[in-house]
């Protein structure tokens, strides 16, 4: 396989951007190498500048639910390019889309629209120390957030791969506020409830963590987190930028029956495009201007072509939710075949959510993810990728299903892995 013109447009990049990218585990850092640059994208399959095709299991780390260039959703994009790219100024798409929100996850009564997930969970813990008057707020090791300075503590998803998993740049005093319990482990956030009574504003978590590897919910801990904030007057916080219409119309919070007080979204409900959602009770979000005193604004909030990305997605989900159920089979499948070739791995799934950890410790928090072997991950990742199969190029991030993947696609995914499983050393 030839990377000529990536291995240019890579040494061109590095002159332009921080690492040649645009985000840092584009580089390639933790598994070496050089960044394969997407010039299109059709389906399941992705295309290179050099002409290479791949079986995409990325998905622009999930947006694209039904597939690369899902012809419903360009034509949206299209039509609402015509009409201009942006106003500042209140639309019909950003209501419609807002309601088609609400339809489907009832939790959120009363939302506000942003540009990225970062953006949404920032807007969100201001809006829960608002509406509680409270500063504190726990965080789980190994959990992601977007990349706000208050969160940036015991990151996952790049800074797990990255130079280390706390950021330069952050003052103590930005994260003083900040408590970090372990993900799955309920002694952790009672003895900082215990430690700081009447202090903590929120609970933020990951219902599924997707930062670290994918590290689902053990039973009763989604449950857990709802009955101890509610006892000790804390809100609760899904963060769904990955979950949210990725595990069912109603997210993870429909899939598990936990309903929080907040909720942010981002990636599926844009379609593609740039998008982040934050909302909950009605009470609470009644706090944000210019109803209430916390200040949250954005000159492209609600942006016309990412809410008519978002409702043509949304739609097509809404009208066919047997797509869940294919998508899930599809994960069955490909699960199966990892589990079978990789018998001394870890096999982590959620609906159609996995990652494969190179330990032979269960990977329930952020310290197992860690015993995984991330330079057998290298290998095994560029393996994949000479054969045609894109994965994740970090051991931290996970890997993604769409509704464009064909039974050929799995099976061909399932045959090159038992291949690098004999010869990746």
């Amino acid at each position: 396989m030839k990377l000529d013109e990536s291995k240019q447009l890579y040494d061109r990049s590095a002159d332009v951007f921080p690492g040649g990218v645009n985000s840092p585990v584009r580089a390639f850092g933790s598994v070496g190498g050089t960044p394969v640059f997407v010039k299109r994208a059709s389906g399941s399959h992705i295309y290179d500048e050099d002409g290479n095709e791949y079986i995409d299991y990325v998905d622009s780390w999930g947006p694209c639910i039904l597939g690369h260039g899902c012809e419903p959703v360009i034509k949206a994009v299209q039509e609402a390019c015509a009409d201009g790219l942006s106003f500042g100024a209140p639309t019909r798409k950003e209501l419609v889309l807002g309601e088609m929100i609400k339809a489907c996850i009832p939790s959120i009564e009363m939302m506000r629209m942003v540009s990225s997930g970062t953006e949404a969970v920032m807007s969100a813990i201001r809006a829960a120390r608002g509406y509680t008057g409270r500063n504190k707020i726990i965080k789980f090791r190994g959990c992601y957030h977007g990349h706000s300075d208050g969160l940036l503590v015991k990151a996952g998803s790049g800074a797990l791969t990255g130079s280390a998993p706390d950021s330069a740049g952050v003052p103590r005093s930005y994260t003083k506020h900040t408590l970090l319990a372990d993900y799955n482990n309920r002694e952790s956030v009672t003895r900082l409830f215990t430690q700081y009574p009447a202090k903590i504003a929120a609970v933020v978590v990951e219902p599924v963590a997707a930062n670290m590897g994918l590290v689902p919910p053990e039973p009763g801990f989604l449950e857990f987190l709802r009955e101890i904030t509610t006892k000790n007057g804390a809100l609760l916080i899904f963060d769904e930028v990955i979950t949210g219409f990725r595990m069912g119309l109603g997210g993870a919070q429909g899939y598990y029956g936990v309903t929080p007080d907040m909720t942010t979204l981002g990636k599926i409900v844009g379609g593609g495009m740039p998008m982040g959602v934050y909302g909950g009770r009605r009470e609470i979000m009644e706090v944000v201007s210019p109803v209430g005193k916390v200040y949250q604004a954005g000159t492209l909030s609600g942006n016309p072509i990412a809410t008519a990305a978002g409702i043509a997605t949304l739609k097509i989900l809404m009208d066919r939710p047997q797509l869940y159920e294919e998508l899930n089979a599809k994960a069955d499948r490909l699960t199966g075949a990892l589990k079978e070739a990789l018998p001394h791995a870890q096999v982590n799934r959620a609906g159609s959510l996995f990652s494969v950890f190179f330990t032979e410790k269960p990977v329930t928090d952020y310290e197992s993810a860690l015993t995984s072997d991330t330079g057998f991950y290298g290998g095994y990742f560029h393996y994949l990728l000479e054969h045609g199969i894109y994965t994740a190029p970090s051991q931290f991030e996970i890997l993604f299903l769409s509704a464009a993947h064909t039974d050929e696609d799995i099976e061909k995914t399932c045959r090159v892995i038992e291949a690098a499983a004999r010869e990746v050393k």
